[in-house]
């Protein structure tokens, strides 16, 4: 028996409704229907593909056309009964996740992508006997992938490719799992491992040879973890397919290579950035994934204290200057400036960017790659940029005196502009501009504010403990004296592969500048000064905002002092290396 038909019901054509619910133009629609029309895949897909609509909005569309309710599988424990009753090769060939289900009703409640697949539905039934009534859930086709691969366990066996690999004999399971023809045991050893690594949500993937065996690290949650170790007769073959993947030069093994590939993975295309260096045993591979799906966020999404988002706001109404986020490599700084521009990216602005390299496209948004080969550098770039008729420009980094030049002369003729910068903290980011030749004088007035962050692992809500802080502790943290002191510390279970943290959040201290903070900058004023003024107009350091999420119960004392300096509170806190996986 298949769910409640919705067959009675008038629906409109997917297009008419993104159209009314005013997510989607008309001219959008066309073309995604030329689209559709040539490359013969559904609609849906197509829009995405697009970039006019996000997965969310999509399913949200859908499942008010189809009338099915939509779930968010990264927020379903499913039950195990129900895995049972639809094997993990149909669930992967057909792309259909149980959810639950209810022996008292025997209701089986399934996520599908595409609800109105009448054939399936009947597979379905024909294959459960027709003993349970199907509840159909709409469910993003990526999202339906990961949950496959989380909850029936990982389908590519790297074990069985490289038994086949050592002994000749074909690994048929993986390749039944994989629902594919056969290709050369190194390419899907390749394929596997980089499966493996978008579902375990790393960032970075590194292939290191040594003497005798090639080791293969992921850096999951900002922490690398060694996840392999292969024979080195592995390694040549392997280095081959990746070059070959990535782009680069086969037959060059004695200098540096970049490469960039873009591939899809559980339903959804993610790019990864490549780097070949060579060293004494052989090159050294790692590759960048650039996950839009997982790494792209609104300004809502990123957690930030109400203070802090309303003084964002604040900032971003200004309608010329320059806000600059700072922070070391890998601190999200990326991430916050497209999160940004998303908040800002409608049709009455134009928004040009100069990347290094260009990471997420963006709708909308004019991006330009500072590729090697390509004779602009930042400066000059700027420059061209001017020529566009802007509104608001994004420069990758600035880097050198002639970019904080050309950035600073932008803000000066009305346009906003958005950089990155590397210091410490918000306010070094204003001796370090003085140090690059931009005068206090120029500045004040010019510079909106300063963005400081450091990305932190949360707390697994599964297994987190928790404990009651002692006096001294709980006196550090400005916690009142008599009221609730409990923190909780990492612990590990399955769900977080036994590390304790699953999933990073960003620490962040706002300098949005005044008038006063103005004068104090052109009047040359020691960042002592600078800083004493900005904390009585309420600006926190990304001290104090560690310490509201170590409350909060969202990370650990232990993981803040390993990328925040806590001493400044005074007090003897527990030691900050201890909890570090």
């Amino acid at each position: 028996m298949s769910s409640p038909s919705t067959a009675g019901t008038q629906r409109r054509p997917l297009g008419q409704t993104l159209i009314e619910r005013g997510v989607l133009t008309e001219d959008q629609l066309r073309i995604a229907l030329l689209e559709q029309k040539a490359r013969g895949i559904p609609l849906g897909k197509v829009l995405v593909t697009l970039g006019f609509l996000t997965e969310a909005t999509l399913r949200e569309a859908l499942a008010e056309n189809l009338g099915h309710r939509e779930i968010d599988l990264s927020r379903v424990v499913p039950n195990p009964a129900a895995l049972a009753l639809v094997p993990g090769e149909f669930a992967q060939r057909h792309r259909v996740f149980p959810v639950s289900v209810d022996d008292e009703t025997r209701q089986l409640t399934l996520a599908l992508a595409n609800p109105n697949d009448v054939m399936l539905i009947d597979q379905l039934t024909a294959m459960l006997g027709g003993s349970y009534k199907l509840q159909i859930c709409l469910a993003a086709e990526g999202d339906i992938a990961n949950a496959i691969t989380l909850h029936y366990g990982h389908e590519l066996s790297i074990d069985g490719i490289l038994n086949e690999i050592e002994t000749g004999e074909i690994d048929a399971i993986s390749l039944e799992a994989a629902g594919r023809e056969y290709s050369g045991p190194v390419v899907r050893l390749v394929d596997s491992i980089l499966a493996d690594a978008i579902r375990r949500r790393a960032s970075d993937i590194h292939f290191e040879p040594e003497a005798g065996f090639v080791r293969i690290r992921y850096r999951i949650d900002g922490v690398l973890r060694q996840i392999r170790a292969l024979h080195a007769k592995f390694w040549p073959p392997m280095s081959v397919r990746l070059k070959i993947v990535s782009g680069m030069n086969i037959a060059e093994s004695r200098a540096p290579q970049d490469g960039r590939v873009s591939l899809i993975m559980n339903g959804r295309t993610v790019d990864f950035r490549a780097a070949a260096q060579p060293t004494i045993h052989g090159e050294n591979f790692v590759f960048r994934v650039l996950d839009r799906g997982a790494s792209l966020v609104t300004l809502e999404q990123m957690n930030l204290s109400e203070e802090h988002l309303a003084t964002l706001e604040m900032m971003l109404a200004r309608p010329e200057g320059i806000i600059l986020v700072t922070g070391p490599t890998g601190s999200g700084k990326t991430t916050t400036l497209y999160s940004i521009l998303m908040r800002l990216n409608k049709e009455s602005v134009n928004i040009m960017t100069l990347e290094d390299p260009v990471e997420y496209p963006l709708p909308m948004v004019r991006q330009s790659n500072l590729a090697s080969g390509i004779k602009m550098e930042f400066a000059s770039g700027i420059r061209s940029l001017m020529r566009q008729d802007p509104d608001i420009i994004l420069v990758g980094e600035v880097r050198d005196a002639d970019t904080a030049t050309m950035a600073l002369r932008a803000a000066m003729t009305g346009h906003q502009v958005y950089s990155t910068l590397h210091t410490n903290s918000a306010i070094g980011a204003i001796p370090r501009l003085i140090d690059l030749g931009l005068t206090p004088e120029l500045m004040a007035g010019n510079l909106i504010g300063i963005i400081g962050q450091r990305l932190v692992r949360k707390l697994c809500p599964h297994c987190k403990v928790p404990f009651e802080a002692d006096d001294e502790t709980a006196l550090a943290l400005g916690m009142p004296a008599d009221g609730p002191r409990t923190l909780y510390r990492a612990e590990g279970c399955l769900r977080c592969e036994y590390q304790g943290y699953r999933g990073r959040m960003a620490l962040q201290e706002i300098l949005c500048l005044d008038e006063e903070l103005d004068d104090l900058i052109a009047r040359h004023a020691s960042t002592r000064d600078i800083l004493k003024t900005a904390r009585q107009k309420g600006y926190r350091t990304l001290a104090d905002d560690a310490v509201r999420r170590i409350i909060a119960g969202s990370t650990s004392i232990e993981e803040a002092g390993r990328v925040v300096n806590l001493t400044s509170l005074g007090a003897r806190l527990p030691d900050a290396h201890a909890g570090a996986a």
